[in-house]
């Protein structure tokens, strides 16, 4: 006879493989990808080290899954922020914002997704979460152009262009200090939002109002 995991099973299994993924998240949160290592993940998750193995054979897909999840939970909260603005330029400040916030909250996670040098090859999750995120900011700068709100352009360059701007200026080695504050973090979102709706062809005046307008998403955004 053909055994059959029963449903209290399977949500057994599914509760301790996203335990381990939270372990792995709150790890790399406070130390980064570097922190991210089977045994600690373990003990963080309260099972044993063979039991991590089991879900993930090895450290590379442990921390390509981790990476697929944040980016998973990033691309929802962005979805929803534009989809819950009342026009397509609206709706591309929101995305923008939430990109912003998504990095600003953690961001030693946000930077060990992106770009923190790691010794398992995890490029091919790492250029997924990119692609995805890349194609959402494409499509609401396209409904925006459609919309007549910006001028023609390849929207596909223009959102890898923003998302590279917002990911070097908020998380990358130049990005500023001492933005625990939430003063100074809502500032920092709001000059990039600014920037970058300048960049796509938004008047100035209509981006400042954009900006005032956008809800920040709560802060704790990465580690939902």
């Amino acid at each position: 006879m053909v055994y059959r995991r029963t449903h209290q099973v399977v949500k057994r299994l599914a509760a301790r493989r996203s335990a381990i993924l939270a372990a792995a998240r709150d790890a790399a949160a406070e130390g980064g990808m570097a922190a991210v290592q089977i045994a600690p993940v373990a003990v963080r998750a309260n099972v044993a080290a063979g039991t991590v193995y089991r879900y993930f054979p090895s450290k590379a897909e442990l921390i390509s899954e981790l990476i697929a999840e944040v980016s998973r939970d990033e691309l929802a909260a962005i979805r929803r922020a534009a989809d819950a603005a009342p026009g397509p330029s609206s709706a591309l400040a929101a995305a923008v914002t939430t990109v912003a916030v998504h990095v600003l909250s953690q961001r030693k996670l946000a930077w060990g997704i992106l770009a923190e040098p790691v010794d398992v090859d995890v490029s091919v999750s790492r250029l997924a979460s990119r692609r995805e995120i890349s194609g959402e900011i494409a499509a609401r700068i396209d409904a925006a152009v459609r919309a007549g709100h910006l001028p023609a352009q390849d929207t596909a360059l223009a959102a890898t262009a923003l998302l590279g701007a917002l990911h070097e200026s908020l998380v990358g080695p130049l990005a500023p200090e001492n933005l625990d504050d939430p003063a100074r973090l809502r500032d920092a979102v709001q000059t990039v939002t600014l920037l970058a709706l300048r960049a796509v062809g938004v008047m100035d005046a209509r981006a400042r109002g954009l900006v005032v307008q956008a809800v920040l998403p709560a802060k704790a955004l990465v580690g939902a």
